[in-house]
This record gives structure tokens, C-alpha cells and sequence, in this order.
């Protein structure tokens, strides 16, 4: 195998097989030995005589050559006692405090076994109705997403995958304008997607600028009206401002519905691509398009049809043989999955293959062959699908199916196209459809040094054209693009586009080629610039509906919290400092901050939170009276408070302490009411998430005193300076556009469907 460095560290960080001390037992061969061999078996379950041994080695070259990948859980528990495989979940939520803790308790047993779940809160009556059985009033869907999203954060997906959910809501519930708030502050919420279920009614109002009625999901009963296109524009503004809410189309999903007398399609995976029927599930797999070409004989390269035929025809055995030996976290999941027996083959690599066949990305060219080449492989999928049919039946339900009366196909669905994320890294492969998001970047390797990290084949063509040299991939780096890059070739700019090269109305236009030809759905992420308007936002929503998407999301380059902040225009001296050793700075002399009692198990414990001008600093718990495990509370605070003046996130250090259980304090919780924590560690989280406001109360009053004026005047609220060093000395916080860095390994991460991934690392965090 040809594993780039960063493959090895994504396999042996997330993958490989560890000991009960977190040492690594298992080597790279092993583990696709290990998946190979545990999905082949399935074949005996058909045929006894079948020759296992041969498939096993079918699948173990497919993956070792790079040519395909299975989703991650399936590389994580193939073979092992958890063998739970599939990605994607959707779990139904029902209108009475049991079903919704059912759902609760089944997703946090699904995120456990490694697999994401989406969620419509659309049953959920809305905000300020009766409860009939207590009298009291219901508190609605978004104060149930918390419920959801506590329980998530609380839960590590196997130790080794976050976990990830999907919230939708329908656009005719009574509470949906506070659910497309909800993420308004980006720090609430943040195990979720959301996306808004739009309805064809819904966007023909919009186009009409109509009312539309609001309807009480309990009985259908009118609960007033809303202005399609001023909801419309509240959905775009949100997510003009932070990427959220997504929209999905539920119309467009239902009318592709196999199996309409089941169910209806109320939501998705978290990244959107798969709809799914309550307690379905779809293990998902990726041809990788970078292997599927082959020079011809003048040199060039072409699509290697007849490999990428034989590729499809195996990937769907596999995926299909994937059900039979899944190991489902409940039993209803076994028996619907099982019912319509759905898989999602999708590619990765799409924009390494255009690279390869010198055609633009952002080109009719382009787009024309995204139709051809999805065409065949959904074709192909088909096809391969009613070939095993053939020996092994249709689908249970294929008589209750669309395809009812023709001929039997084994699989409900058979595409879909997913954006990928840590498996397009092993590969060495561009994530999902999307176009590459930089041809080059620059990592902090020992002793600070900087090491340029190169697309490998634009790297090939650099050397090959005379253009090369690790300076100018340096460069390359930092501008982002080859667009304002005098020393590469015109030809060699037109092809090696990148995400930001790219006008949205492409990305859609690409999106719509590849749904055109896919089951399912399609993840895609529309990028923008930093200087995007919300008109640009809407016509790519517009443009979405009219080109028969299924759904989109967009991200406006730094239009989140958490980014990388500079003082003035000088980006360049700003460097991560994730991967350089860190010394703490030192302790002001003057601070400010509180000192709050919070009752624990073992007593009262007092913490307090102290912050300068720079930030918050140090941290101090103590108890107040003899018991517990002062040392431990003492080592804690000396750890949060180094890390704190070193320059950690807060907001990442208050995500690691929340939640964290501690026996004494539960088991005192249930008597006493005045314990309103889990442990130590979580009161020490609740103060910090205080006095992270408490600054921000305080830091606003400073900017309204000191800041008349800033550099980035046409950004800045505030315009009018008193004098010159008013402009040097604005720090306010303002997006700059660029990328938030990795809590791991310090890389710029790239957001994909919703979520974001570090490609170097291969850590990644939906919602």
C-alpha cells in the first residue's frame, strides 16, 4: 500500500485495534485483513459451497489498492465483538416523555456503537402547549434538541468517533422560527446539524412572497401564519451568518421513497446525504475516482470504465453482505434495515480525477462529466444489485416497493454521495464531490519549522513543468488559491481550481449533475467568500430548489466564532502555534472574576474563576470542609489554569470538564436537592461557562470606550475615531476569513456537509 503519512496517523490514531491501555495491537494489513475476512463470511449465509477465501481477497485488494472504502464504522468493529457497521441511523421521536427518552437512550446506544442519527422534532407539539396528563405547558422541540445534545456530548462514539446528530424540523410547525435561531449562538446546540424541512408549497409561496399556515402537529389543526419569503430570508440570514440551518427538501425526498407504504421520510443522516425511513439504517462505501483512470496511448488520461464496473460490482457485494453480518445496537433497526436492505455507494476523488483529465472543476466540461460518470455507477450499482437479487431474493419488502411487478432488485436504494471525511484521507484522496479545498498547505513540524504539504499530483505536474520549488509552495499555501500566482503556468491555473475558485451557482450546478443520478441525496457545501451578502446566499437556495436538489448547506468563510483572529491586516504573522512548545505566560499581577459555592457529594465546593484583559488565567477549587479528594480538585484547577495562560480555547476546556460523572455526587443527587452538578469537573465547567460571559460583558465595555475605528472600517460597527491610535489599537473581534484550526494537531480544518474535519489528523466534529 501506498499510505501518505497522514493516512497512517488517521489508521493508527481512529482504527487500528488497541489493548486496554490504548496501545495499538493491530498493524494496517491486519485490520483490512480483519474487515475483509469478517465481510466475506457473509457469503456462506447464501451458499455453503461459496469460496469465502476469494472474496475475502476480492475485498481486501479493493481496499488495499485504495480503489474503495467502506464507511468508518465499518473499518473500526468489522470482525470484533461490538460489529456494529453502519454509518447512518434515523430514529423516529414521538409526542410523550417516553418516546422522546426512548429516542434518547437509543441514539446515545447508537453514538456508543459509532454510528451518527438524524431526528425530526416535527411530531413534537409545539412551545406553550397543554400537557393533558401533568397540566402543565409543553416546552417544544428546541428545548428537547438540548436534551439530545447533553446526552450526546456525554457519550464518545466508541472512543473513537464523536458524536453526530441531525435535527430537522418542518417549516409548517408552529416553533420554527426558534428553531432556526436556535444555533444563533454557535456554542448551543453543538453535538447538531440542523437543517429546515421545506415543502414544494412552502417554496412557491416564497416565489409568490404568499402567507403560509403554521399547523399543530397533534391534529392538523391551523395555528396561525407566517410570510413565506420573510421566513425565508430569516433562514438565509442564519445562515449567512454561521452556516445553519442547512435546508432540506422533504417533498423531493419523499417522492424517491422506494417504499411509501412503510413510511414517510421525516429527516436524514447528520451530514444529509441519507434519508432514511424511522429506525433505518444504510452502511455507506466510496469508489475512489483518482484510481479509476488510465493513460492512453498518447499519454493522456482517460476513465478506466471497465475497471470502474468491476469496482461497483464488488463494492455492492460488499456493502450488501455489510447488512448480513451488522451487528445493530436494536433490534427494531435490524428488522426495518433488513426490510428494505438499502446501501450507499458514493464516490471520493472526483476533483483528482479532473485534475488528471485537465477539466476545470467550474466548467461545462466539468459538469457534463459528473452526469456521464454518476450515470454509469448508479446504473452499474443497479444492475449488480439484481444480479445478486438473482441468488439471494429481493428485498423483503420489494412488493410493497416501487419496483413491485418488475425485476427483483436486492437493494431498496444503492447510491449515495457522501462527503467522506477520514476515509478520502486514508486514500490520499479529495473528500466526497467537493473540489479540493487547497493545493498546499503548510504544517509545524519539531523545532517550529514549517513543511509544506502538497496535492501529490499537482506536486508531479510542478516538477514536471519546471515550476516547482518549496518556496512557491509556500506560497501557494498562504494565498489559498494559484489565482494571484505569476510563476504558474495559465493552463496549469485553469484546471487546479479549488474550492474558492469556484462561484457557488457551480457548486450547486455540480451538486444537481451528480443528484440527478443518485438514489439518495447528495453532501455537498456550498463555499463563499467572507464578503458574500445574503442575496448571494438566496439564490443559491433558489437555485438549489429550481435545479431538483434535495438539500444544501453553505459555509461563508469565517463566518464562525473560534477562528483565527488577527490584530490589524498582517495574516502572515499570525501562525498557529498548536504544534510549537507552548510556555504559559504568567500570572497578572491584577485580576478580576468570581468566587461561586456549588454543593457536590462531598460537601460544598468553592470555585473561582479569575480573567485579565487577555483572558480568563487561572482557576481555583476548593472545599470547604475535610473529605473528598482535595488533591485531585487542586491538581485540576493548577492543569485548567496552565492550560488557560498557554492560550487554550476556553470553550474546548469547558467541553472536556461538562459532563464528567462523579458516584458520590449522583448518588447524593437523588436526596438532595441543592446539588446541581455531576463532579467537580463539571461545576468547574459551569463556573468557566459563566465568566466567559461575564468578559464578554466586560470586553463590550472596553470596545465602547476604546474602539471608535478600526482597520476593517467598512466591517466594524464602529466608525467614527477619536485618533490615529484608535486604528492601531481596535483588537474587535472580526472574522478574517480563515479557518478554524484543529484542537489536535493545530491544521485548518475544512468544513464538509455541516461539519468539519482536519485532514491531517483526521479528527472531526459535526454540529
Amino acid at each position: 500500500m501506498k499510505l501518505s503519512q497522514n493516512a497512517i496517523t488517521v489508521l493508527e490514531r481512529r482504527y487500528l485495534s488497541k489493548d486496554a491501555e490504548g496501545n495499538i495491537i493491530e498493524t494496517i494489513d491486519g485490520m483490512f485483513n480483519r474487515v475483509a475476512d469478517a465481510i466475506a463470511s457473509a457469503d456462506k449465509v447464501f451458499d455453503e459451497t461459496a469460496d469465502v477465501k476469494a472474496t475475502s481477497e476480492e475485498f481486501r485488494e479493493m481496499m488495499t489498492s485504495l480503489k474503495f472504502m467502506p464507511n468508518s464504522p465499518t473499518l473500526m468493529n468489522a470482525g470484533k465483538p461490538l460489529g456494529q457497521l453502519s454509518a447512518c441511523f434515523v430514529l423516529p421521536i414521538g409526542d410523550s416523555m417516553g418516546e422522546i427518552f426512548d429516542a434518547v437512550k437509543n441514539a446515545a446506544l447508537i453514538h456508543q456503537s459509532g454510528g451518527g442519527t438524524g431526528f425530526s422534532f416535527s411530531r413534537l407539539r409545539p412551545e406553550g402547549s397543554t400537557v393533558r396528563s401533568t397540566g402543565g405547558v409543553a416546552s417544544g422541540p428546541v428545548s428537547f434538541m438540548k436534551v439530545f445534545n447533553s446526552a450526546t456530548e456525554a457519550v464518545k462514539q466508541g472512543g473513537t468517533r464523536r458524536g453526530a446528530n441531525m435535527g430537522i424540523l418542518r417549516i409548517d410547525h408552529p416553533d420554527i422560527i426558534k428553531f432556526i435561531k436556535c444555533k444563533s449562538d454557535d456554542k448551543e446546540i453543538t453535538n447538531f446539524n440542523i437543517s429546515v424541512g421545506l415543502t414544494e408549497a412552502f417554496m412557491s409561496a416564497v416565489e409568490k412572497n404568499e402567507e403560509y399556515d403554521l399547523v399543530d402537529p397533534r391534529d392538523g389543526s391551523k395555528k396561525g401564519t407566517l410570510n413565506a419569503k420573510e421566513v425565508f430570508d430569516l433562514i438565509v440570514d442564519m445562515a449567512w451568518k454561521n452556516g445553519e440551518p442547512g435546508i432540506i427538501f422533504l417533498d423531493r425526498l419523499n417522492k424517491d421513497n422506494v417504499v411509501p407504504s412503510i413510511g414517510e421520510i421525516e429527516a436524514t443522516n447528520p451530514c444529509g446525504e441519507q434519508p432514511l425511513l424511522p429506525y433505518e439504517s444504510c452502511n455507506l462505501g466510496s469508489i475512489n475516482l483518482a484510481k479509476m483512470v488510465a493513460l492512453d496511448e498518447n499519454g493522456e488520461y482517460r476513465i478506466d470504465y471497465d475497471l470502474l464496473s468491476d469496482t461497483v460490482k464488488k463494492a455492492v457485494h460488499f456493502l450488501d453482505n455489510v447488512i448480513e453480518v451488522n451487528k445493530y445496537p436494536l433490534e427494531e433497526i435490524s428488522r426495518q434495515t433488513r426490510l428494505t436492505r438499502k446501501i450507499g455507494l458514493g464516490v471520493m476523488g472526483f476533483a483528482d480525477m479532473l485534475f488528471r483529465l485537465k477539466i476545470p472543476y467550474n466548467s461545462e466540461q466539468g459538469i457534463e462529466t459528473a452526469s456521464k460518470l454518476m450515470s454509469f455507477i448508479n446504473d452499474t450499482a443497479h444492475a449488480a444489485s439484481r444480479e445478486l437479487a438473482k441468488t439471494r431474493g429481493a428485498f423483503p419488502a420489494f412488493e410493497q416497493s416501487i419496483y413491485a411487478g418488475g425485476e427483483p432488485i436486492r437493494n431498496a436504494t444503492c447510491t449515495t454521495i457522501a462527503p467522506t471525511g477520514t476515509i478520502s484521507i486514508i486514500c490520499g484522496a479529495s473528500s466526497g464531490v467537493e473540489p479540493l479545498f487547497a493545493l498546499s498547505f503548510v504544517r509545524n513540524v519539531m523545532d517550529n519549522d514549517e513543511l509544506p504539504q502538497v496535492d501529490a499530483y499537482f506536486e508531479e505536474v510542478a516538477r514536471r513543468e519546471g515550476f516547482y520549488s518549496p518556496e512557491l509552495m509556500r506560497k501557494i499555501a498562504k494565498e489559498g488559491t494559484l489565482h494571484n500566482i505569476s510563476e504558474v503556468p495559465q493552463h496549469v491555473k485553469d484546471i487546479f481550481v479549488t474550492a474558492h475558485d469556484i462561484s457557488p451557482k457551480y457548486h450547486i450546478r455540480m451538486q444537481s449533475a451528480f443528484q440527478r443520478f443518485t438514489d439518495n441525496a447528495v453532501s455537498k457545501t456550498v463555499n463563499f467568500p467572507n464578503a458574500a451578502t445574503r442575496e448571494d446566499v438566496a439564490n443559491v437556495y433558489m437555485l438549489a430548489y429550481k435545479l431538483r436538489c434535495k438539500g444544501v448547506t453553505i459555509y461563508r468563510d469565517g463566518s464562525r466564532d473560534g477562528q483565527v483572529l488577527y490584530v490589524g491586516d498582517k495574516k502572515e504573522d499570525a501562525k498557529p502555534h498548536a504544534m510549537a512548545k507552548i510556555t504559559p505566560r504568567p500570572r497578572p499581577e491584577i485580576t478580576r472574576g468570581i468566587t461561586e459555592k456549588v454543593v457536590i457529594g462531598c460537601g460544598n465546593l468553592y470555585v473561582t474563576v479569575n480573567y485579565d484583559d487577555t483572558g480568563i488565567c487561572e482557576v481555583f477549587a476548593n472545599l470547604g470542609r475535610a473529605g473528598g479528594c482535595p488533591s485531585q480538585s487542586e491538581a485540576t484547577s493548577r492543569l485548567i489554569s496552565t492550560a488557560l495562560r498557554s492560550g487554550m480555547d476556553v470553550e474546548s476546556l469547558i467541553e472536556q470538564l461538562r459532563g464528567i460523572r462523579c458516584h458520590s455526587t449522583l448518588r447524593q443527587k437523588a436526596t438532595n436537592p441543592n446539588i446541581k452538578v455531576l463532579s467537580c469537573p463539571d461545576a468547574i465547567g459551569r463556573v468557566l461557562e459563566k465568566v466567559v460571559k461575564l468578559k464578554a460583558l466586560d470586553d463590550e465595555m472596553r470596545h465602547e470606550y476604546e474602539c471608535g475605528h478600526c482597520a476593517k472600517e467598512d466591517k466594524c460597527e464602529k466608525r467614527e475615531a477619536r485618533t490615529e491610535s484608535d486604528v492601531e489599537r481596535c483588537d474587535c473581534m472580526l472574522d478574517v476569513g480563515e479557518d478554524a484550526l484543529c484542537p489536535e494537531c493545530g491544521s485548518k480544518m475544512e468544513h464538509e456537509g455541516g461539519c468539519v474535519i482536519c485532514r491531517a489528523c483526521g479528527y472531526s466534529k459535526c454540529g
